[in-house]
């Protein structure tokens, strides 16, 4: 209602109380006593209205203040800039308190919304942290959805980022170690396996997580240092026992060579004697290092002990005759010690002397006796070619003295490829002949140089003293020093005929 009408109807109300006091005949007195009143009471009514409407106006610029205030606090607590409707006191023309409170509340509900929702992010990457905290320090899992408060003084994209940045770094680490778990879990299983071990009940005792498929699975430090501690133990474990079984199967070996085991019998172990030579790491076949396939070659070597003691007589002897054969093959004759060793078997028989030391004294002379026929191979070898050779030249001797030697029969062709190869080897029997008579030659040349040089010596010797010399006499040494070597030197044969294999002796031209 405007100015105006208010006025025009102040008028017309005081118009009719003007009839009605004309009509009634009031006083002027009483006239201008009410209009006083009246006066009063308007002035009394628009004093109280305008103090509700100055409480009204500094109530609102309050509201105004505070909300002004609530958006800069919580702009600072993003750290955001502060967007309000007036920048300046130029934008509040022509815009009421109403208008001006409506606007900035309508930017504090964005705000708070928005703070809101940067809250939950808080209190989501926080909870996740908790977590993957709680996960790793071995935590229960139910207190990660318990409440907890969070410190609304910065809720910055900075310190969210940070917070994100915090959770990546503890998902990776998460990562990691499920990771590390997975890979001890496998090498666990492999040892497990190997050692003939359940993997089901040594993953439960350090955590029973760790045996589901589905699920979490623990972490947590106290998890992986477990996990870690039994990997290092079960691998002890594949050491020792590896050592152990490759020491058992060294002596099983020892014992299979010592009595000639035979093949089929060795079959049996044939798994266990392949890793005899192997690292830890080449070992994976399931059950290779239990503890039932311990027991098992334990007891072959118990029984293989007990057969070996019954048959020590046996192995003696038997190694004794492989060392005679060494030393008839390759011409040695056994020393007295070697000998003697037939008379050990009643020692052994008594229980007097260990049968194993008599094994090592046979086999560390036989080893002695290979050495020696090793280096003188090359002169058993022509001794056994000359053997041959005559061998067969007195054969070739007896077949041409047969009368039915040229008579076909069943056979003859292989007796005439015979001949043929003896007659050969009488050929080299002659080139061997030409060559020893020839170095004999050369060395009875050497000797004769050697005398005539110390005559000489001689000589100068006696010149230098003064002796009269007498070239005579050197003239006559080296005569008969000449006359000597063509006396003991043997003749070079005249023909290319076979000779009588009677008359040679070939080891005495080698030996």
């Amino acid at each position: 209602m405007s100015k105006t009408q208010i006025e025009s109807i102040s008028a017309s109300l005081l118009q009719e109380l003007e009839i009605i006091w004309d009509e009634v005949g009031e006083t002027e007195t009483n006239r201008e006593k009410i209009l006083i009143e009246i006066e009063d009471a308007c002035k009394e009514a628009y004093t109280r209205k305008i103090e509700y409407a100055k409480e009204e106006r500094t109530r609102l610029k309050q509201e105004i203040a505070d909300s002004e205030s609530r958006v800069i606090a919580i702009c600072s607590v993003m750290e955001e800039p502060p967007v309000l409707g007036r920048q300046h006191p130029s934008d509040q023309c022509g815009r009421s308190l109403k208008e001006e409170l409506g606007k900035i509340i309508l930017k504090l509900e964005d705000m708070e919304k928005r703070k809101s929702e940067r809250k939950n992010q808080f209190i989501q990457v926080i909870e996740d942290i908790r977590c993957v905290k709680d996960e790793i320090n071995g935590e229960s899992d139910e207190t990660c959805s318990s409440d907890f408060s969070i410190d609304e003084s910065d809720l910055s994209l900075r310190k969210l980022e940070e917070l994100h940045t915090e959770l990546y770094t503890l998902q990776e680490l998460k990562r990691n170690r499920m990771k590390q778990i997975q890979d001890h879990l496998r090498t666990l299983e492999s040892l497990c396996s190997v050692l003939g071990s359940s993997f089901r009940e040594t993953v439960t005792k350090i955590h029973p997580s760790l045996i589901e498929s589905e699920g979490s699975r623990s972490i947590s430090n106290e998890t992986l240092n477990k996990l870690d501690s039994s990997v290092n133990q079960w691998h002890e474990t594949k050491i020792q026992r590896m050592q152990e079984l490759q020491d058992l199967v060294t002596t099983m070996l020892e014992f299979w060579n010592l009595m000639d085991t035979p093949a089929e019998e060795q079959q049996k172990f044939m798994n266990v004697s392949c890793n005899i030579a192997a690292t830890v790491s080449e070992i994976t076949k399931p059950n290779s290092l239990s503890t039932d396939l311990l027991e098992e070659v334990k007891a072959e070597l118990c029984r293989l002990e007990e057969l070996k003691w019954s048959k020590m007589k046996e192995l003696v002897l038997k190694k004794r005759s492989e060392l005679e054969e060494i030393c008839r093959r390759t011409h040695i004759v056994l020393e007295e010690q070697d000998i003697e060793v037939e008379n050990v078997i009643k020692a052994i028989e008594a229980g007097d002397v260990n049968p194993e030391n008599i094994l090592e004294q046979i086999e560390y002379r036989a080893g002695k006796v290979k050495e020696e026929a090793l280096s003188r191979k090359e002169i058993l070898e022509k001794a056994e070619k000359w053997l041959n050779a005559c061998e067969e030249e007195n054969w070739l001797e007896e077949y041409n003295q047969d009368e039915n030697r040229y008579n076909a029969g069943k056979g003859s062709h292989l007796v005439l490829k015979r001949a043929e190869k003896a007659r050969a080897l009488n050929r080299l029997l002659s080139m061997l002949e030409e060559y020893t008579e020839l170095r004999e030659e050369k060395e009875h040349e050497r000797r004769r140089k050697r005398d005539l040089k110390k005559l000489q010596g001689q000589v100068t010797s006696e010149q230098d003293k003064g002796t009269p010399t007498r070239p005579q006499i050197a003239k006559k040494a080296l005569r008969v020093s000449t006359s000597k070597r063509f006396a003991t030197s043997p003749q070079t044969p005249q023909n290319d005929s076979p000779r009588s294999a009677k008359s040679i002796t070939p080891l005495s031209r080698h030996g």
